[in-house]
């Protein structure tokens, strides 16, 4: 596994989970029988802008956004409608005009889940890279355009 793949993954996992602490993060990454030590995971950590931040459960690891990103974060998710999905697919609805805007937001985060987007005028049709991570990447759109 590459070091771009490994923090891919580190990124994915902290937006579908709700991990407290990097030893949290280091047993996910091992149970999915990725090898890594916790010198590498904190660089890699470091590196992506992971931070730990108060929540309602205490703490949790977050993916600290530039200030930049955060505008645009809170913005995308005032044109968002809704967001439905089935076993296999995700479909956002926008305000006319914005599926294309919010399918490159997602496709920003280079999401490993993410097979790809396809936006239309108003509708974005979000595909999984498994039926299995169908949920994952549900979890991860909304975390992306919550402002929290």
């Amino acid at each position: 596994m590459t070091k771009q793949e490994r923090q891919f993954k580190i990124k994915t996992f902290i937006s579908s989970n709700e991990l407290s602490n990097q030893t949290d993060l280091l047993e996910k990454l091992k149970a999915e029988g990725i090898d890594i030590t916790q010198a590498t995971l904190s660089r890699d950590c470091n590196e992506i802008g992971v931070v730990r931040a108060p929540s309602t459960n205490g703490y949790k690891l977050i993916l600290d956004f530039p200030k930049e990103v955060q505008g645009l974060k809170n913005l995308i998710g005032l044109e968002i409608l809704s967001i439905k999905s089935n076993e296999s697919m995700i479909v956002i609805k926008t305000l006319p005009g914005r599926a294309s805007g919010v399918a490159s937001f997602l496709d920003s985060f280079e999401n490993s889940d993410i097979i790809g987007t396809l936006a239309g005028d108003d509708t974005v049709l979000v595909v999984p890279s498994s039926v299995a991570k169908t949920n994952n990447v549900l979890n991860f759109i909304q975390h992306s355009i919550s402002e929290n």
